[in-house]
């Protein structure tokens, strides 16, 4: 085997075919024919003088040779690319494009920004509000926060924090209906943000399960909850991120005085590529200290079991 390079389009190929298990699916990602790849991997095994893959009836499968080399040259490509990124946005100034669901974003970040544009005023932010995790690996996308499982593809990916959940509502409606009891809430419209199950963690802890609300609204999104609580449309779940603020003004009140840990969390996630660079690197550090000045000042209810008779 030549000890010189191998040639670089057919180790990006072997390396798009190699992750992706497809000719076809590497020729679409490399912007090539199909014949295009077959002729750059034929290239690269004759200048190894090795096998990369084996030609099966279900498709292409490594060689021990080609399982070898595949890491090598992933990383390789991984730390070009990086490099070719930080060379291109090499400071803490420009755009900074952030995707976040749309209650954490209107009800937790966007009353926070200014704290981060004090810091870095020439870093001009551009925001996607969607719970599509698959936004993360849009080009257009430099940080995600994300709710839920996170996704399973390669990322850089970092827990961000847990929070509770709670009953809100505004003032205005908590006067006009009686909310002295768990059982007053059968005469209270029910707002829930997905399609039950928070409200049933919370139920349950209350050991309130079959109670049977008049009505319940599914918004569909938890900022819509949030903000039907606010028009005095019945009672949402809060939580101790989006709700904070709120509660803060007085814009909503907590009529229970019980929180219950929430299904799932929040994650801050990367492409590796952009992870190290200083303007993605300065909005993901200033995300955790934010968090752990606020984190003092949340009004949070108790998080012990109530009683039906609270």
């Amino acid at each position: 085997m030549s000890s010189s390079l191998p040639p670089l389009k057919p180790l990006r190929a072997f390396e798009a075919t190699a992750r992706s298990g497809s000719v076809t699916a590497a020729a679409k990602e490399l912007n090539v024919t199909h014949s295009a790849i077959s002729h750059q991997i034929k290239a690269l095994e004759k200048s190894l003088g090795l096998k990369l893959f084996e030609r099966e009836a279900q498709g292409l499968k490594l060689t021990a040779q080609g399982n070898q080399l595949l890491p090598a040259v992933t990383l390789a490509f991984r730390e070009i690319t990086a490099a070719a990124v930080r060379m291109n946005r090499p400071t803490t100034s420009g755009k900074l494009s952030i995707a976040c669901p749309p209650a954490l974003l209107s009800f937790w970040l966007v009353p926070r920004i200014n704290r981060f544009c004090a810091q870095y005023p020439e870093i001009q932010l551009h925001f996607t509000a969607s719970v599509d995790k698959s936004l993360l690996f849009n080009a257009d996308v430099d940080v995600a926060i994300l709710y839920g499982d996170p996704p399973r593809r390669d990322c850089w990916l970092s827990h961000w924090t847990q929070f509770d959940l709670f009953p809100v509502t505004s003032p205005t409606h908590a006067n006009r209906h009686a909310i002295r009891t768990l059982d007053d809430l059968e005469d209270h419209v029910i707002l829930h943000a997905d399609d039950g199950r928070e409200w049933q963690t919370w139920l349950g802890t209350a050991g309130a399960l079959g109670l049977s609300p008049r009505q319940q609204h599914y918004m569909g999104d938890a900022r819509l909850a949030i903000d039907a609580a606010l028009q005095g449309q019945g009672i949402a779940l809060g939580d101790t991120l989006t709700a904070s603020n709120l509660l803060h003004t007085g814009d909503l009140v907590i009529p229970f005085d019980l929180a219950v840990p929430a299904n799932d969390a929040f994650y801050i996630a990367s492409q590796n590529e952009i992870r190290s660079t200083p303007i993605v690197d300065a909005f993901i550090e200033w995300l955790f200290e934010a968090l752990e000045e606020d984190q003092a000042e949340m009004p949070v209810p108790n998080s012990e079991t109530t009683q039906r008779t609270l």
